[in-house]
């Protein structure tokens, strides 16, 4: 009888609708994770979550840059066709989000940290259903002043921390400690109905900022490295107080999580030291940075973790990206996908725990000039930027490069161009873009 009970109080708990927690980091080098091999920082935290889940080797950011990366979180859909082809575009209210969604099947909503999809009455967070903000509408802002300093001439700087729709103040206090405070005490709220939460740090994005008491943390790497390694560790505890949270009130077996990276690491000067590009973020052995449609600029670090549910200690090594977190959701809890519009997403679900293979024929991207497209070990990318920092890095590549097709299986680091070997393959992709462009195109 014990056992029968024990079983049913299982299939209880499974039956209950899942919280979701999808963490977002800013930034990231796509290596600069500690389960990842980055041995020069510390994230505990993140790695026991590596540990216990499962790690996806070929997951694909749909944009290499942040909000249009944001966009196609929120909506399941490419940036382009969600509206949102490049940073200065904003959330339309048409679009349905993630939240919107949720909130139709009984979840309650929020997202903390960085929006970066709109600043007005109708694109704000709470205008795209989401229950509670806490955070900032722009790019960046500075950790303890929450001022965005950064559209000078054009505009006059001006603070950007906000709870809802209300502005707030709270100088002097730490961005990065303040947003896992907010996500602990929503999480430790309670509750009947089940929770999406949506973290969306800002770190390690620039301007490179973190209290002395992780700085020294790290006292044997260079300045660039070493803020950037107090910054990650900030966010790191914080996701370490989320998880107890969830461990203190019951609810861990009963969360989904994803973290991942919104693009790859940056070598904005504005990140770096002396009007310097930046050093401190690596995407080795990947090519190419932030901006860039190679893969340094747009294959993120992502793991998904959910006990019980999720296997432990595997990696997956099929392509899914980050518009498949939607569909996914909906499947796991019920809610159904807008059939109004086009989903470029797809439910992941059977990639994750049952082995099978990624539901995506290709994956494409636009970003400014670049285009690119992977189907299975191929990869083409047509007037490609590496966005390395130097000055021909930040030239779309000419000639021969102009298409570049590579195998990416066997050459990750896009070093060796096999247009010429391979007519038909490059012919193939070339094809399938432009009709992709076509289709995306239309809104």
């Amino acid at each position: 009888m014990g056992g029968a009970l024990a079983a049913t109080q299982v299939l209880g708990q499974r039956a209950r609708k899942p919280n979701v927690l999808v963490i977002l980091f800013d930034d990231l080098g796509v290596q600069d994770l500690g389960y990842l091999g980055a041995s020069d920082l510390k994230t505990p935290n993140i790695d026991k979550l590596a540990v216990g889940g499962t790690l996806c080797r070929n997951w694909y950011s749909n944009a290499p840059v942040c909000a249009p990366a944001r966009a196609a979180l929120m909506t399941g859909r490419c940036p382009i066709r969600a509206g949102v082809a490049n940073n200065g575009s904003p959330l339309q209210p048409r679009e349905r989000s993630v939240a919107t969604i949720l909130k139709e099947t009984g979840y309650e909503t929020a997202v903390l940290g960085k929006w970066h999809l709109g600043s007005t009455a109708e694109t704000v967070p709470n205008a795209h259903g989401f229950d509670y903000f806490y955070g900032f509408h722009e790019g960046c802002v500075d950790f303890y002043s929450h001022r965005y300093y950064w559209g000078e001439p054009a505009r006059a700087n001006f603070h950007d921390l906000w709870r809802n729709r209300d502005e707030i103040f709270e100088d002097g206090q730490y961005l990065t400690e303040r947003i896992g405070e907010e996500a602990v005490s929503f999480i430790n709220r309670k509750r009947q109905a089940p929770w999406f939460l949506y973290t969306a740090f800002n770190a390690v994005h620039y301007p490179m900022h973190a209290p002395r008491k992780y700085v020294e943390r790290f006292s044997g790497l260079e300045p660039e490295r070493r803020m950037y390694a107090a910054m990650l560790a900030a966010a790191d505890d914080a996701i370490g107080n989320m998880v107890a949270a969830l461990e203190r009130s019951g609810q861990r077996d009963n969360t989904l999580i994803f973290v991942l990276g919104d693009n790859g690491a940056t070598t904005e000067r504005r990140a770096g030291l002396n009007q310097q590009a930046a050093t401190a973020g690596r995407n080795r052995p990947f090519r190419g940075y932030k901006f860039s449609t190679f893969d340094g600029g747009m294959h993120v670090p992502a793991l998904v973790n959910w006990p019980g549910r999720v296997p432990g200690g595997k990696h997956n090594s099929e392509i899914v990206m980050t518009a498949d977190i939607l569909p996914t959701v909906c499947r796991l809890t019920g809610a159904a996908l807008p059939t109004d519009r086009t989903m470029d997403g797809r439910d992941v679900w059977p990639v994750l725990t049952e082995g099978q293979a990624s539901p995506h024929e290709f994956v494409a991207w636009t970003s400014g000039p670049q285009l690119a497209i992977r189907k299975g070990k191929w990869k083409l990318v047509l007037n490609g930027i590496v966005h390395d920092g130097t000055p021909d890095g930040e030239k779309p590549l000419t000639g021969e490069d102009a298409v570049f097709l590579s195998d990416v299986e066997r050459d990750v680091g896009e070093t060796r161009n096999l247009r010429r070997e391979n007519p038909e393959v490059t012919d193939e992709l070339q094809t399938l873009l432009g009709k992709w462009r076509k289709d995306v195109e239309v809104f």
